[in-house]
């Protein structure tokens, strides 16, 4: 099959970027005139407008959302001994953060259509050490919250949401972020909404975990030199928190546009050989971070897209329990069939809000016409 005209990449960040590039150059000059770069007013200011977009009390800028996952364990005060419940089928940062408070992670399987936390394994693998579970919004879809709050209040232990693919997600109605006892968003450029380099925020509508969450982000102080805890560095630096405050009253139109993509995608795809995102339910959302298909035969499409100039991303092609970082678990293939089987499967498409029509048609075109030509 012939080479197509132009190229389509996987995520474009200048489109985004050029028509804000007056108010970010201006925002950015207003934090190099302040001099005032670790915390301070703008940090205050995005932690108050991000809380206020998504209905909760309190937002705690950090410096990324692996800091935030790590920070929000700490503060509940989970560690060695206890166990935290997580997906196998996210980024390994969810595990991570379990690992480095000294807790265990425990991982059950998904659901194999939603590719979310299936409630039932999550109930099988509660035990008397479980501490939390934590409800990854996967690719930017809402993960079951009903069901999992339903199960962690009944068991008495914290359920904590993983949202930083979900910037804007709405479940029942309400804004993520705001359902367990804290949540962890990532500000990563590519993200829905992204910074200039890395960033994160937590959210909770607890004061006193609020509070301890500022400390411990800023060396346990609770003043200058009043060091009540053993904290860490991980501040949000001002000029991230500037370029946020700008792109934050964009989000709603930028999701708007991804579910446009999306519907798109569903559309062209539909008599194809893929199997696109399973439909939602009327209480759920899909803010479409990552769109994500399945392909039994994944290597003949992506050597397509390859050849067309066509970029994609493989989220996650290894199930953290395989990991090599994760081999002490002892977790062979086939301790968790559904998450496994998506790894071999899944494939990521291009999208970003401003991508058009004719790169859509352009990527259906080479998906459908690999699957064809490779059966």
């Amino acid at each position: 099959m012939p080479a197509m005209p132009s190229q389509v990449p996987f995520l474009d960040l200048h489109s985004q970027i050029l028509p804000l590039r007056n108010d970010l150059d201006a925002a950015i000059r207003r934090v190099v005139d302040s001099c005032g770069f670790i915390l301070g007013r703008e940090v205050q200011d995005f932690e108050q407008e991000f809380a206020a977009y998504c209905g909760v009390d309190h937002a705690i800028g950090v410096d990324s959302g692996t800091s935030a996952l790590l920070l929000i364990l700490r503060a509940l005060r989970i560690g060695p001994g206890d166990e935290v419940i997580l997906p196998p089928n996210t980024f390994i940062a969810t595990a991570e953060s379990i690992s480095l408070v000294g807790a265990t992670p425990v991982f059950a399987d998904v659901d194999l259509a939603t590719q979310q936390l299936d409630p039932e394994k999550v109930e099988a693998a509660l035990t008397a050490r479980t501490r939390a579970v934590i409800a990854v919004h996967l690719f930017g879809r809402t993960a079951p919250l009903a069901a999992l709050l339903a199960l962690t209040r009944a068991r008495g232990v914290h359920l904590l949401e993983d949202a930083c693919q979900a910037h804007g997600a709405r479940y029942q109605g309400r804004h993520v972020g705001g359902f367990g006892i804290a949540a962890a968003f990532s500000f990563y450029p590519g993200k829905n909404l992204g910074a200039f380099g890395d960033a994160g925020a937590i959210l909770t509508r607890d004061a006193a975990l609020a509070e301890t969450l500022r400390q411990l982000r800023d060396h346990g102080q609770r003043a200058k030199y009043d060091h009540v805890l053993l904290g860490t560095n991980a501040r949000l630096d001002s000029l991230q928190a500037a370029v946020l405050r700008v792109k934050l009253p964009h989000l709603d139109s930028w999701n708007a546009q991804r579910r446009r993509v999306a519907s798109q995608y569903e559309a062209l795809l539909r008599d194809s050989e893929c199997l696109t995102p399973a439909p939602l339910a009327p209480f759920e959302d899909h803010v479409h971070h990552l769109y994500v298909v399945r392909h039994r035969r994944r290597s003949a499409v992506v050597h397509a897209l390859r050849e067309n100039g066509i970029g994609f991303g493989l989220h996650y092609p290894v199930p953290i329990h395989r990991t090599a970082a994760y081999a002490g678990l002892g977790l062979g293939p086939g301790s968790y069939p559904n998450a496994e089987l998506l790894a071999g499967e899944i494939l990521s498409l291009p999208m970003y809000p401003e991508l058009t029509d004719t790169h859509i048609e352009q990527v259906c075109e080479v998906m459908t016409q690999a699957a064809f030509t490779s059966g």
